[in-house]
C-alpha cells in the first residue's frame, strides 16, 4: 500500500531553509569583544628631597622708578617778548646762568629817570642841611627832603626788582630739556620754556606692603636693576611716606641712588630687591614641593612606598626653598615630583633624592 504525503515539496523547502536561517541568525549577533585584564597597580616613579636645616634669607622684589634728585619747569616770572635765549638742548647749565631774556627797555628808562631825579635831591637835601646849619630853613624842610630822597631809592629798587624778573635763570645746576619757546614770542607765566634736572644724584621711588614698612627706616641699603644693564646698583632710604595708601595698602619709600652711570636714566623702571628676614637655622623643603590648600599647605612625604599627606605651616623664603616652621623633621623625604598624579593609596618609586 503506498502511502501519499500531501504537500511534500513545501516540506523539502523548508528543511532545506532551517539550516540556511540558523547560520544567518549566528551571524547577526554580535561578537563578544575580549577585554583585557585590568593593569596592576604599578608604582609612580618620583624624585625626593631630605629635609635639612640651611641659612636662608627672603628677599622681596617691587617695581620702582627712578626720579632725577630735582626736576623744574622753566617760566618766566612776568608777562613780556622774548629777546634772548641762551637754551642749549640737553646742555649742562650752572646755577644763576641766564637762560633767557625778556624784552625790558622800558623798565631801563624808567630807572635811567629815577637816578637823574635821586641825584638832583641828594644834591637839594646836601643844601638844605647846610642852611639849616645857619638857621636859613626849617627842619621840616628838610626832613620833606630826606624823604623825597628815600621814596625815589624805593622807586630805583622796585625797578631793579622788575629788572631782575625779565631775567630767566637757572635754579641751581643741572641739565636742561628740549625747548618750547621761539626768540621773540611773547610769553606768559602759563609757557615753560624749558625744564631742568639735576642729575648728578637720582631718587629712587617704591612701594612695599604696608606688614613691611617699619624695616625701611632712613638709612636702610636697597638693590636695584634697570633694563638693559646687567649691573646691580644700590640706594639708601631717605624716607617714607607719612601714612598707609588706603587703595592699595602700601607704603611709598624714597631713596638716593649711591651710583652714577648712563643706564640711570630718570623714568626708568627700576626692579628693585631687598631682604626682609632670614635665619641660620632653617628647615627647608624646595619650594616646588609644597601643595597649597584654600586655608592651609601640604607636602607629600614618602614614607614605606606610599605617599603620606603632612600638612605644613611655613616661613620665609626665597627663590628656591621655603622654611618649615610646623610639620616636618629634620630626614624626612618629601616628593618632589608628580604630585599632580599622587592620591591616598598610590605606590610610589624614588628614582631620586636631593
Amino acid at each position: 500500500m503506498q502511502i501519499q504525503c500531501k504537500y511534500p515539496f513545501k516540506w523539502l523547502v523548508l528543511l532545506i531553509c532551517l539550516p540556511l536561517l540558523h547560520s544567518c541568525e549566528s551571524d547577526s549577533k554580535p561578537k563578544a569583544v575580549s577585554t583585557p585584564s585590568p593593569r596592576k597597580n604599578r608604582p609612580i616613579p618620583v624624585e625626593g628631597f631630605k629635609v635639612r636645616t640651611k641659612s636662608l634669607t627672603e628677599t622681596l622684589e617691587v617695581p620702582g622708578t627712578l626720579l632725577p634728585f630735582e626736576e623744574t619747569e622753566i617760566r618766566s616770572e612776568i608777562p613780556g617778548r622774548l629777546v634772548q635765549m641762551n637754551i642749549i638742548e640737553g646742555g649742562q647749565v650752572k646755577q644763576g646762568q641766564v637762560l633767557a631774556k625778556l624784552f625790558d627797555d622800558d623798565l631801563q628808562a624808567q630807572l635811567k629817570k629815577l637816578k637823574v631825579q635821586l641825584e638832583i635831591s641828594k644834591k637839594t637835601l646836601e643844601r638844605q642841611r647846610e642852611l639849616l646849619k645857619i638857621q636859613g630853613i626849617s627842619q621840616q624842610e628838610v626832613d620833606l627832603s630826606e624823604l623825597e630822597v628815600n621814596n625815589i631809592e624805593a622807586d630805583i629798587e622796585l625797578i631793579n626788582v622788575a629788572i631782575a624778573k625779565t631775567e630767566v635763570r637757572a635754579p641751581y645746576n643741572g641739565k636742561l630739556g628740549l625747548r618750547n619757546i621761539s626768540i621773540g614770542a611773547y610769553i606768559t607765566p602759563a609757557d615753560v620754556i624749558t625744564t631742568i634736572r639735576q642729575l648728578n644724584n637720582l631718587k629712587l621711588d617704591f612701594t612695599v606692603p604696608e606688614k613691611h614698612g617699619d624695616l625701611f627706616s632712613k638709612g636702610k641699603s636697597v638693590e636695584f636693576s634697570v633694563a638693559g644693564s646687567k649691573r646691580n646698583y644700590s640706594a639708601k632710604v631717605l624716607a617714607t611716606e607719612a601714612e598707609i595708601a588706603t587703595d592699595t595698602r602700601s607704603l611709598r619709600v624714597r631713596a638716593v641712588v649711591q651710583q652714577n652711570a648712563d643706564a640711570l636714566i630718570p623714568g626708568a623702571f627700576a626692579n628693585v630687591k631687598f631682604s626682609i628676614g632670614g635665619n641660620d637655622q632653617a628647615l627647608i623643603v624646595p619650594t616646588q614641593s609644597v601643595i597649597p590648600k584654600s586655608r592651609t599647605k601640604e607636602v607629600v612625604i614618602f614614607r614605606n612606598g606610599k605617599p603620606v599627606f603632612q600638612t605644613v605651616e611655613t616661613g620665609i623664603r626665597d627663590a628656591q626653598y621655603i622654611q618649615v616652621l610646623d610639620g616636618l623633621m629634620e630626614g624626612d623625604t618629601v616628593v618632589t615630583t608628580g604630585l599632580l598624579t599622587i592620591r591616598k593609596n598610590s605606590k610610589l618609586a624614588i628614582s631620586n633624592i636631593e
